[in-house]
């Protein structure tokens, strides 16, 4: 690291680098969220589902975040884990209106919290309870309440109620995982 950079990072003018992870199950909206996260010249207009995963960059007023879109389908899932070492922070995201599969949710974020690569790790997670506009949806209270988010005591974690069509109450989440990860690396 030259002078320069040392100086920027002091003053505060260089924008740290922190890798996400975005994770959910298939058609919760994750790479809905992260399409609204850029800025609006870089966002695509069709959204299609993500197989494998995807590699999407986008800035913040401080950070430049590199987000690992996963896919969420049964047969890509288990990719998620070698992904995890990399990770600084994970978006998990949940569709609020399905509630078939809530318990397949909680399954796939116990099976995350207690991978040996998070398990020890004081990561911040980031939880959407997307699709909010939907009639039957759940509200984030409840979203809380089914995966037992109260549980995790190791991990700074918030949960924002979110319409990603929309971009509702994603910044919200976006400044909250910001703070976190300035108060990480400080």
């Amino acid at each position: 690291m030259g002078l320069f950079d040392k100086l920027a990072g002091w003053l505060g003018l260089k924008k740290k680098e922190v890798n996400v992870l975005c994770l959910g199950l298939d058609n919760s909206g994750k790479t809905t969220i992260i399409n609204q996260l850029k800025p609006s010249n870089a966002q695509a207009q069709d959204i299609v589902p993500t197989i494998g995963f995807s590699i999407e960059k986008f800035r913040t007023s401080s950070l430049c975040f590199t987000v690992f879109d996963m896919s969420g389908q049964g047969r890509y899932r288990n990719l998620w884990e070698h992904y995890y070492k990399e990770g600084q922070a994970i978006i998990f995201v949940i569709d609020s209106g399905d509630k078939l599969r809530m318990v397949v949710a909680k399954e796939e974020l116990d099976t995350l919290l207690n991978h040996p690569d998070i398990k020890h790790r004081r990561i911040p997670v980031l939880f959407f309870a997307n699709k909010m506009d939907l009639r039957d949806a759940l509200s984030a209270v409840k979203v809380s309440q089914l995966l037992c988010l109260e549980n995790i005591k190791d991990k700074p974690w918030h949960i924002c109620a979110s319409d990603a069509v929309k971009g509702e109450g994603l910044q919200e989440g976006v400044d909250w995982l910001q703070d976190q990860i300035r108060a990480m690396k400080t």
